[in-house]
């Protein structure tokens, strides 16, 4: 599954991100891996990301894009 969410925090350190899906207001992934070629600088809260989720598992999510809308 390809989720859009925005970014609310960032953790460059271990690469992990917090973020909130678009649309809605309680779904929150904390500890969300993010692809290492998305470069630290591009990392700011409140940007929209692309997430991830393999077979719809949350643990295995992992940020794939970031872009300003």
């Amino acid at each position: 599954m390809i989720s859009v969410a925005v970014l609310k925090t960032w953790d460059n350190a271990t690469y992990k991100a917090g973020v909130q899906l678009v649309g809605s207001l309680t779904t929150y992934f904390d500890d969300v891996n993010v692809a290492r070629n998305i470069d630290n600088a591009e990392m700011l809260i409140g940007r929209q990301v692309i997430v991830a989720t393999p077979e719809g598992n949350p643990r295995d999510a992992v940020v794939i894009a970031v872009y300003t809308v």
